[in-house]
């Protein structure tokens, strides 16, 4: 007979970039909350700039405490970055690998703990803390913020290790016939980490192992619910050789989703005050405004902001626009460039938000019926809850397998564009825009809004998502009698 630890203690590990540090904290969040039976203490690793993440978590739960290590030095990445926002996204194999060199400090924090974690949450790109489990005898539990869709084919690259037979053909289809649909897809669309290895990167073998790590883990937690992605849950538990494989999404915010206050500060400031944009927000008529917003990496050249901009003006669509101005790596003069003249000619209809946008109040409020997005996994489920018909424009990542699950399998979503260089046609681009949020809003609008149901069932009490949590929070404190 199994019984239930009476205390416990967990370290949670997060990644130091938005799109995952944000979910994994949402996820030590609800952890809290369902082992209410356990006197639980969590850990959670950041390194210094990263702290201010967890100041809500921390006010919210005083079991949960930080554990702050020195970021590692590396000779690609400057001293004062410690995470990927303000790194080009070429810096993530570097990353991942700097982040490997914490282990001897954490071994040593494992050991010299008076009662150190028996089990490790960790982010996907950290499968290394797997060997460090190992180590000191704890749990190793993998967090995907990415989908099952994407991370089965992640994990199918690591493992089938495809090339190209002749490397300037960036258009050789790789077709994954192991997967449910067997989907298919041209290199240069292929996870830009892995291209990166395989064409060269010396931290080649460093990541490979991370992946073949996770995939030894004792436990999956992956952000997502199995109505949306049921085959690719079987999926990854046959590649796991076990059923610890839990959907626990969508993870949301600390508070309720339909306060439209949540989530302001989460990532960052904003240039409009969240006053100024729910009053902007109530004058519009339902569902008639379109939310543009490329997620906290992309910055989009100064060709793609005029494609954009002209293609909302001659929309002639309600609009909020969500722009991330350049950081490292960028030169401004030829990134993130609004054109001259434009906001003072989309006065009457456009709001232009530079820096953090509030984006789930964005979604979440009535008079947004469409969202042009990148297609993140964040943003996708957001959308999802929000019930709000996405535009799709992926620029690399795991973004061109979320269009793929949205547009062909799941149907709740239409191709605007796709491409990291690609300038959008403004006409056709405009077109979209006016279709998402006309009268006739088609099979999109309707798909979506019983996705956001379903969601909405998975995290309530006897949900699925509910049900995972309670499930992986008994295996993972149980103690045998």
């Amino acid at each position: 007979m199994a019984t239930l630890r009476s205390s416990s203690h967990i370290l949670v590990f997060p990644f130091p970039a938005q799109g995952h540090i944000i979910p994994l904290l949402d996820f030590t969040h609800r952890l809290a909350l369902a082992a209410t039976d356990i006197d639980l203490t969590i850990t959670v690793l950041v390194t210094p700039k990263n702290l201010p993440f967890l100041t809500q978590l921390l006010a919210a739960h005083p079991r949960i405490q930080p554990l702050v290590l020195p970021f590692p030095p590396h000779p690609s990445i400057p001293s004062a970055v410690e995470n990927l926002k303000d790194l080009p996204q070429r810096c993530l194999p570097a990353l991942m690998h700097t982040l490997g060199q914490l282990y001897h400090p954490l071994l040593s924090w494992f050991q010299s703990h008076p009662s150190p974690p028996s089990a490790i949450v960790s982010d996907m790109f950290l499968g290394w803390t797997q060997r460090l489990a190992s180590r000191v005898g704890a749990k190793h539990i993998v967090f995907s913020p990415s989908g099952a869709m994407a991370l089965s084919i992640l994990y199918s690259l690591w493992m089938e290790l495809p090339r190209l037979d002749d490397p300037r053909d960036q258009t050789a289809v790789v077709s994954f016939d192991k997967l449910p649909n067997c989907p298919k897809y041209p290199w240069w669309k292929i996870s830009g980490l892995y291209r990166a290895c395989v064409e060269g990167d010396p931290a080649m073998e460093f990541i490979k192992d991370i992946f073949h790590a996770n995939i030894q883990s004792w436990g999956l937690v992956v952000n997502s619910f199995n109505q949306l992605e049921r085959p690719y849950f079987d999926h990854l538990k046959r590649v796991m050789g076990c059923d610890r494989v839990w959907a626990v999404g969508p993870l949301l915010p600390l508070h309720d989703h339909d306060d439209l206050s949540v989530a302001v500060h989460r990532g960052g400031s904003s240039s409009v005050p969240l006053d100024h944009l729910l009053t902007w927000l109530d004058a519009c008529e339902d569902g008639e405004v379109v939310y543009v917003c490329f997620g906290s990496q992309v910055v989009l050249t100064n060709d793609q902001m005029a494609g954009v901009a002209s293609g909302l003006e001659k929309s002639g669509v309600r609009f909020i626009w969500s722009i991330k101005e350049p950081s490292v790596g960028h030169v401004e003069a030829y990134y993130g460039m609004i054109p001259n003249g434009f906001e003072d000619r989309v006065a009457n209809n456009g709001l232009v938000i530079r820096g953090w946008a509030p984006q789930v109040a964005i979604l979440s409020h009535r008079a947004v019926g469409a969202f042009l997005t990148h297609c993140g996994w964040n943003s996708v489920l957001e959308a999802v809850v929000a019930g709000v018909t996405m535009l799709t424009w992926p620029f690399g990542a795991d973004q061109f397998v979320d269009q793929i699950l949205l547009v062909e399998e799941l149907k709740v979503g239409k191709k605007a564009c796709e491409g990291p260089q690609t300038v959008p046609n403004p006409e056709e681009l405009a077109r979209v825009l006016a279709e998402s949020v006309s009268r006739e809003k088609g099979v999109e609008r309707k798909g979506v809004m019983e996705l956001r149901k379903a969601a909405l069932e998975a995290v309530r009490e006897g949900g699925s998502s509910a049900q995972d949590m309670e499930e992986m929070v008994k295996q993972l404190f149980c103690m045998q009698a």
